[in-house]
């Protein structure tokens, strides 16, 4: 997913007996939180945008100065600083297409900055405890020991296929890991333009291909950690496949929530300044 987000990976349900589980259970939740914020944000027009702009607090004004230094930042390096809700890295989307392209070792240096970043360890916690929870992976055990396992398995999951999906293929086969939103149009347009992404990418000169980053990173990911680190139980190819479509499935998630979160920010910024 790009998405493939410099994006902190949801770990891949590996107990495919489970239709609905907690991951997935976390995946509606965050999709029926940007409906309503997105929706709300796309009926403000660009005419009442410019009415209110000359009646600015302080406070609007600096919060729009430091995007105005987002984008200047996404200009001159080609990657940003921002972060989904504020919290979770997303350093491989960019509100512009005017930036220059990346070179491996950029690449590399990013995806580094976005899987070692201060966020993934309480990230992976989250998601080993849903899996706890869940006994998934029964191999793993219980108790602090399963827990561990667990936490270790997670993090080497979305490690391995953000390297994989971020800065390995893409600098093997000169694509680009970006994702590049489109910020106009209607939700479902927009929508629909996100989640072609995971299947269609630009190549470093720039020129639509189909993403063989994402969709043979993420595979190559899933089989690497299922056999070799996961409990023998669960090396089976049945699994490795349906962990293969879990990331791909929660990668298209992912870029959907990137495409809105310019208004899901703007939406929050606005009720934070209201609350003032």
């Amino acid at each position: 997913m790009n998405t493939r987000v410099a994006k902190p990976q949801f770990e891949a349900q590996r107990n495919p007996k489970v239709e609905i589980n907690g991951h997935s259970l976390l995946a509606m939740v965050v999709l029926a939180a940007i409906l309503p914020l997105t929706a709300a944000a796309q009926q403000k027009t660009a005419p009442e945008a410019q009415g209110n702009a000359s009646s600015e607090p302080q406070s609007q004004q600096a919060e729009q100065s430091k995007e105005d230094r987002d984008l200047r930042r996404q200009q001159e390096t080609g990657t940003s600083k921002d972060r989904l809700f504020y919290t979770l890295p997303n350093f491989l989307t960019v509100e512009t297409p005017n930036v220059p392209p990346l070179t491996a070792k950029q690449k590399f240096a990013v995806v580094t900055r976005s899987s070692f970043d201060y966020v993934e360890i309480p990230w992976y916690g989250f998601l080993s405890g849903i899996s706890q929870a869940e006994n998934s992976e029964p191999g793993y055990g219980q108790g602090a020991e399963g827990y561990g396992k667990r936490f270790g398995a997670a993090f080497a999951d979305g490690t391995i296929e953000n390297y994989m999906t971020g800065a390995v293929l893409p600098s093997l086969l000169r694509q680009d890991p970006r994702f590049y939103q489109l910020g106009k149009g209607g939700f479902w347009h927009r929508t629909g333009y996100a989640m072609s992404r995971i299947f269609i990418t630009r190549s470093d000169s720039g020129s639509k291909q189909f993403n063989l980053s994402e969709i043979a990173g993420s595979a190559a990911a899933a089989f690497i950690s299922n056999y070799s680190y996961h409990p023998q139980d669960d090396r089976t190819v049945p699994n490795a496949l349906s962990v293969w479509g879990t990331q791909v499935g929660y990668d298209t998630i992912a870029i959907v929530v990137k495409e809105f979160w310019p208004d899901i920010r703007r939406k929050l910024q606005k009720h934070r300044r209201t609350a003032r």
